[in-house]
């Protein structure tokens, strides 16, 4: 999943950046409203983390600038606007969630990973393909009742494709949501990335699950996507 976080206190956004990515996220950062709008509105995420007092351009013209233009991507606000009349004000005008500063860094990513899950429809705790178990929630996966050793990166690979089970996810919806600006898109990160998953996933004597739509991306199910 690739997170946008609007944050002007450098070491707060470095805090924020680093805890996130090593949870397993790809994460981009601006440290001012103008940048921020730019970046949210040009590149499809999976969630913004957005601070309301930033420079150039306030915190709630920039959540009000995105949802004019873009309803679907979930909005977490930072502050330490700790009223309960801000926090009303922020939810009204469009946020998803509201966490005050200081906060306790489990708490953002639970909510984080929430609100990604709401934007894939997922309710449920777990996701199940054939004899594989995916834990959304506790970040684990099993196949036959045997758990899979996974890195934060390979599971969030797995989480993306179980999401979207059944459905042909192409290379680059995979590259926009597990590598940010850090990535060279000229790179065979992907393709290492399945390959290393596949040998974990699809161990020999079981049925394949992680399949490749040659010139379309990959698909996480029983049999391979027509």
């Amino acid at each position: 999943m690739r997170i946008l976080v609007i944050e002007d206190s450098v070491l707060i956004q470095r805090a924020l950046v680093t805890g996130l990515r090593r949870a397993g996220f790809a994460v981009d950062a601006s440290g001012d409203g103008a940048d921020g709008l730019q970046r949210a509105l040009g590149v499809e995420y999976d969630a913004i983390v957005l601070d309301l007092w930033l420079p150039k351009l306030d915190g709630t013209e920039v959540l009000r600038r995105v949802r004019e233009q873009r309803d679907d991507v979930p909005i977490l606000l930072l502050t330490a606007r700790d009223s309960v009349e801000d926090r009303v004000a922020g939810l009204e005008a469009g946020a998803d969630d509201y966490l005050v500063k200081p906060f306790a860094f489990a708490e953002l990513v639970a909510r984080v990973r929430t609100l990604c899950g709401r934007r894939y429809g997922a309710r449920r705790r777990t996701v199940t393909v054939g004899d594989l178990c995916v834990d959304i929630s506790g970040r684990t996966a099993t196949r036959s009742n045997e758990s899979i050793e996974l890195t934060s990166r390979e599971f969030a690979l797995l989480e993306l494709l179980a999401l979207r089970r059944g459905s042909v996810v192409p290379r680059r919806d995979i590259e926009s949501r597990l590598y940010d600006d850090r990535i060279d898109p000229t790179s065979n990160a992907v393709d290492a990335a399945i390959c290393r998953l596949r040998r974990k996933i699809d161990r020999p004597g079981l049925a394949p699950l992680v399949h490749t739509r040659r010139g379309e991306g990959y698909s996480l199910g029983m049999t391979r996507s027509p």
